[in-house]
């Protein structure tokens, strides 16, 4: 499995740059990849700003896994929800990039993922109910995924879509990096008991500013950590706890806030609108 600490390109939505409300918030972040000489790339047939979510999960240099995006989100007539899904198939085709097709439903904002180890909340057991029970699709996606471990972690209340992307990141291979809001015995047991250890994403301050649980939803290559702001309390705290739990990026200066306020009204952050892959150079 490609994790995050390989990858060297970075894709967006088009409209990430075309929508006015998000044009500035664009701008910095690209001329921060700039910067870093991190190669990126806008994809064309999307529907909103998101990328995360429908593209597939990159196995190996040639093998990606192309899922069932069909989130129950995205189901609501009422609020015209269904305008805004982007078919993976019709941007893939765009991008003459080949995939794997696997009829398992799935976002791919819900999967956090080390060279052989992906952490996914318990949504995905309720998403494929009918045609997989939780101990087949857990062995499906350990064979689709080529990992020795897939971990399934109860979906919180808190977590609207049921996304891990938002909950933890794993710092190497044996770590794994929790937000502090996601705190419970259970979670940290279920981890444990598969080899991993965990550190905590917390902070001190009177009052928590309401994204707080949006830092740990951070961009990550193999050359650069983007870490979200908010322009509150919290960013300079959890800057400094990156420096700490990801100290290789933190001896090259190479963790670096951008503004994040209009992106997370939307309810993502930075991981939620990139996709991240290894290209052959």
């Amino acid at each position: 499995m490609i994790s995050d600490f390989q990858t060297n390109k970075v894709y967006f939505s088009e409209r990430l740059k075309t929508d006015l409300r998000f044009a500035a918030t664009c701008n910095e972040i690209t001329k921060i990849l700039d910067s870093f000489e991190v190669r990126y790339d806008f994809l064309e047939k999307t529907k909103d700003i998101w990328a995360r979510d429908y593209m597939p999960i990159q196995v190996s240099e040639d093998k990606f896994v192309e899922y069932r995006y069909d989130p129950d989100y995205l189901l609501s007539t009422a609020k015209g929800d269904r305008d805004s899904k982007t078919y993976p198939d019709i941007v893939c085709d765009w991008l003459n990039q080949k995939t794997i097709k696997t009829d398992i439903i799935l976002d791919g904002g819900n999967v956090i993922k080390s060279k052989n180890c992906v952490i996914l909340t318990d949504k995905i057991v309720t998403e494929n109910q009918y045609c997989y029970d939780k101990t087949k699709l857990v062995k499906h996606l350990e064979e689709l995924f080529e990992v020795e471990h897939v971990i399934l972690i109860p979906w919180p209340k808190e977590e609207p879509y049921g996304h891990t992307d938002g909950m933890l990141r794993f710092i190497d291979e044996k770590t794994v990096l929790i937000n502090e809001v996601e705190k419970t015995s259970t979670l940290e047991k279920l981890l444990k008991d598969h080899g991993l250890n965990c550190e905590y994403l917390r902070y001190n301050t009177k009052k928590k500013n309401k994204n707080y649980w949006a830092y740990i939803n951070f961009l990550q290559t193999k050359d650069l950590i983007l870490l979200p702001k908010f322009n509150a309390e919290e960013d300079e705290q959890a800057f400094e706890k990156m420096k700490i739990y990801y100290p290789d990026y933190a001896r090259n200066n190479r963790i670096v806030l951008a503004d994040m306020t209009k992106i997370v009204k939307e309810g993502g952050a930075l991981n939620c609108i990139s996709w991240t892959i290894k290209r052959s150079l």
